[in-house]
């Protein structure tokens, strides 16, 4: 059956339209993507076949482009359109930690850090450095490491903190394992910027590590 044939109520555009997109399944949502099904499968029936294939929504809009190809009902275009979509959610995560303004909320701040590093196959430690008034002065990838971990320098973190002029930090990494628990090397390189931003009257606001789906906050555990 179609989805065409469907009740409205089941149809994943109208069940958004009537529900909201936070109601539809991840299935659901990329049925809307897909728009149209094959000969004896709806867009649904891609979708789930797609995700189940893949290993999970997460798995399949990191995927190559080759390898996403390769499913029916997933061409170039819904590449192109995918790939685009992601950067517009990015984006607009960004927007919200605009120069200039305040940290409207730790969730947006999460949300935005989390956007930046989840997609990266290896280590990457970056800064968010703001001022007095903990507005927003810039975003700043430091360092890239390998699959198991990034060379950070605190001079370097206070370096360019300096040449900022911010009086306050937030530090970030991901782990490409998908585990967000930090490790005994996190904890002690967090210590050890902490005592360097102490130096330069800077202080270290949060330290917060980017999993698979789930994210650490130091400051949130009384680790600062």
């Amino acid at each position: 059956m179609s989805i065409k044939d469907w009740p409205l109520s089941e149809r994943p555009r109208e069940k958004l339209l009537s529900k909201g997109p936070r109601a539809l399944s991840d299935a659901e949502l990329l049925a809307i993507f897909i728009r149209s099904g094959t000969r004896g499968q709806s867009a649904l029936d891609l979708a789930r076949h797609a995700l189940s294939e893949l290993g999970g929504l997460r798995a399949l809009l990191d995927s190559e482009q080759r390898r996403l190809c390769r499913l029916p009902g997933l061409g170039v275009a819904k590449f192109v359109e995918l790939s685009a979509s992601l950067e517009l959610g990015r984006r607009y995560l960004e927007s919200r930690l605009q120069r200039g303004d305040p940290l409207a909320s730790p969730g947006d701040t999460r949300r935005f850090l989390e956007a930046r590093l989840k997609g990266y196959a290896q280590e990457v430690f970056a800064c968010l450095f703001l001022d007095n008034r903990h507005r927003v002065i810039c975003f700043e990838e430091m360092f890239h490491g390998t699959i198991d971990g990034a060379s950070v320098h605190p001079r370097e973190v206070v370096r360019r903190a300096l040449s900022h002029n911010a009086a306050a930090i937030i530090v970030t990494h991901n782990h490409p394992s998908g585990v967000a628990e930090p490790s005994r090397a996190d904890r002690a390189l967090t210590r050890r910027l902490k005592q360097a931003a102490e130096l330069i009257d800077v202080r270290l606001l949060d330290h917060v590590v980017i999993g698979d789906g789930e994210t650490v906050s130091f400051a949130e555990r009384g680790w600062l």
